[in-house]
């Protein structure tokens, strides 16, 4: 039986009908049970549905055997040898990444963030030229997150260890962000330590990850003391 969908122009009494197909609704049908079980795995992905899934697979048929090759082997490769900071978590190929290892890097200023793509935003900035440290997301009752699934307890070890003089949050500004932002706070009030957060110029609800260099850059440039931003009391 085929759809049929009415729409009325206001214009005059003249109505347009368009006639929609019914294999339109269908599911893919595939001559080949490896091309769909290709296309159901990359249509696992965030953000990829199955059309861009196939787009993808085609694509990667047509390219020679060995380039293939090397795409799945990279990815296999990643998988099983990437590591996770032992200081900041962030992702590494050696224990210790090169962001921590770097004496460059001025170690007693650490920047909070929610996720390993916050680090890259921030990075690409050019404008930081401290550490990390990733929390692995932000407090969220609602989704059954709460501090022990976050690495904040070894956060304040770290603080207290290194000797850090200032911590930049740069969570999402959002209310997951600032529960986050205020409970980090109070574990620290009674700790010499300078606590500020980025500057307001990404959108609440907004993301980090998502804001252009320069917003970004000047946010961290104008971070300002939390202590006026939430109640420590």
């Amino acid at each position: 039986m085929q759809l049929h969908l009415l729409l009325q122009q206001r214009s005059n009494s003249a109505a347009v009908i368009l006639i929609l197909h019914p294999s339109y609704f269908r599911s893919m049908s595939f001559s080949s049970t490896l091309l769909e079980q290709a296309v159901n795995e990359f249509a696992k992905l965030p953000g990829i549905g199955k059309k861009t899934a196939l787009r993808l697979v085609l694509h990667l048929i047509k390219q020679p055997a060995e380039e293939t090759q090397f795409f799945a082997d990279t990815l296999a490769r990643m998988r099983k040898e990437i590591k996770f900071c032992t200081k900041c978590c962030n992702v590494s190929d050696t224990e210790v990444c090169n962001i921590c290892s770097n004496i460059a890097r001025k170690k007693q200023i650490v920047c909070v963030v929610e996720n390993i793509r916050d680090v890259i935003a921030i990075e690409s900035t050019q404008q930081f030229n401290g550490l990390y440290h990733v929390l692995g997301g932000v407090i969220s009752p609602l989704d059954g997150i709460g501090p022990d699934q976050l690495t904040i307890e070894a956060l304040l070890h770290r603080i207290k260890e290194d000797e850090v003089e200032e911590l930049i949050f740069a969570l999402n500004p959002n209310i997951q962000g600032d529960t986050t932002l205020f409970y980090i706070s109070k574990k620290l009030k009674d700790q010499p330590i300078k606590i500020t957060t980025i500057a307001r110029g990404i959108a609440f609800g907004g993301e980090l990850e998502y804001a252009d260099e320069l917003t970004l850059a000047r946010s961290l440039q104008n971070r300002q003391p939390v202590a006026s931003y939430v109640s420590m009391k």
